[in-house]
């Protein structure tokens, strides 16, 4: 009886009226609601700040290892070794050549081993304190000047955020002692400044183009972006005859070196999915913090009182960037 009845409400019981299924399937293409464009901005300044701390952590051991051996020779091991690891990823996520739309990965690799080579030949010939803060604080410019032309800007808590960032970037990049005046035997201070320019030109292009490439194919994008500066140095050992002989010793921390930046390659390449790919380059520049703070803890080098207040503007920065 039980089930008679039942079977006898279903056929008396209205018709579902057809608007309300059709008004259920068209919300799949409504625009995300704002509580998910927050949940959003937080992954993308959570994968962001993973990328500062993996790339400074690479940094932190890079600069460590030429210490007993050419920068050359770290950088030619630690980037073949990334891309021996980018390589599985690819063949086990995606093995089929997604296409032509490589080709700013490639631009954005070759434009990163010449950012780096600018970066250390302004290091050596200038004031570290002032080529290092330009060089960090200076590489978001083209990032954010190709999502202004693409119609993205950030809003107003973001550009606040943005320029807090910046100066804590500058502050704790700045080396405290390190700024030389002119004199007999001494470089001016403006020595190193274009090439630090233009190692931040070249970094900026390498993220627009990672992040561009990315969205045809993530595990693609950093492989041949790897690739790209693999081959490059490989024509400057071949140019400089130089041969790439590393340690047993410093074997581990090379590798090291190689699987942080590869690591942070590839989460710039998943950030640039999730968000603006200025946003994620000011906020991956913060990584001189992470190299700092390792070269505090670990070889008990002095933090001092403006690396102190700029990490903290920086991290409020990157606050007001996720809030925005």
């Amino acid at each position: 009886m039980r089930s008679r009845r039942t079977m006898t409400a279903r056929r008396l019981a209205p018709p579902r009226p057809r608007c309300c299924t059709t008004q259920t399937s068209s919300m799949r293409w409504l625009p995300p609601a704002p509580s998910e464009r927050g949940n959003t901005a937080v992954i993308t300044v959570a994968l962001a700040l993973c990328v500062a701390a993996l790339w400074g952590t690479a940094d932190f051991l890079g600069g460590f290892a030429t210490r007993q051996i050419s920068v050359l020779t770290v950088l030619f091991w630690s980037q073949l070794i990334g891309l021996a690891g980018l390589a599985v990823w690819v063949v086990a996520s995606e093995p089929e050549w997604p296409g032509g739309g490589m080709w700013p990965v490639v631009v954005g690799g070759i434009a990163e081993i010449a950012g780096l080579g600018c970066l250390y030949r302004g290091l050596a010939i200038g004031a570290m304190g002032i080529v290092a803060p330009i060089s960090a604080a200076m590489s978001p410019v083209v990032p954010l000047a190709f999502d202004l032309v693409r119609g993205h800007p950030p809003v107003t808590a973001q550009w606040f955020g943005i320029a807090f960032a910046l100066v804590g970037i500058v502050l704790v990049s700045r080396e405290p002692g390190s700024i030389r005046t002119q004199g007999v035997g001494r470089p001016p201070i403006a020595a190193g400044v274009g090439l630090a320019l233009l190692a931040a030109l070249g970094f900026g292009i390498f993220i627009v183009g990672l992040g561009e490439a990315s969205q045809e194919s993530k595990s693609w994008a950093v492989a041949v972006t790897q690739l790209t500066a693999v081959s490059v140095l490989v024509v400057a050992l071949l140019s400089t005859r130089t041969v790439p002989r590393a340690t047993k010793a410093l074997l581990p921390l090379i590798l090291a070196v190689g699987i942080f930046g590869s690591l942070g390659n590839a989460l710039i390449a998943l950030a640039a999915s999730q968000g603006a790919i200025g946003i994620i380059a000011v906020l991956s520049s913060l990584y001189p913090i992470t190299t700092i703070l390792l070269a505090r803890a670990l070889l008990q080098e002095r933090l001092g009182t403006t690396r102190t207040v700029g990490g903290l503007i920086a991290l409020g920065g990157a606050a007001l960037i996720a809030v925005g």
